[in-house]
């Protein structure tokens, strides 16, 4: 989390749009990229989910101190963006967290929005090893009964 929030801006938008490539979203092309910057018009990157980029998942990237938490106000904005791009769904990523206001706005409007935290933000990125990496890894076997019944 540390080097995440000591990253720079446009590191930070580039590993919420790896991470979410990663996931799978993006197809097996990786379609997938930044987009943030001066002039983004509130979003930071974009991923296709099909060839011809019809259907599209728009993505705003916040990094954010501890405590300096996302307000209902910020969700509104980019809900806002996600409006002015015809978009039907968004992800929010921050490195720190969502006000309840801001979780209750997000839940409550016709647009898809899904609010990923620091907390889960380090946890999919350990889970997807995006920014990680498995230094040891250990199998542990045993007999499966089932096969043998």
């Amino acid at each position: 989390m540390q080097r995440l929030r000591e990253s720079h801006p446009a590191f930070f938008e580039e590993a919420v749009v790896a991470l979410l490539l990663k996931m799978g979203y993006g197809g097996a092309e990786q379609r997938g990229k930044r987009i943030g910057g001066t002039g983004d018009e509130g979003i930071d990157g974009v991923i296709d989910q099909d060839a011809l980029g019809l259907d599209r998942i728009y993505l705003q990237a916040k990094r954010y101190k501890q405590g300096n938490n996302i307000s209902r106000e910020t969700i509104q904005a980019f809900v806002g963006a996600l409006h002015g791009f015809g978009a039907s769904r968004g992800v929010f990523i921050t490195t720190s967290a969502f006000t309840s206001a801001a979780v209750a706005y997000a839940n409550g409007v016709p647009i898809r929005v899904i609010l990923i935290d620091g907390d889960r933000l380090v946890n999919l990125m350990i889970k997807y090893r995006v920014g990680v990496q498995a230094r040891q890894t250990y199998a542990v076997v045993e007999i499966d009964s089932d096969f043998f019944d």
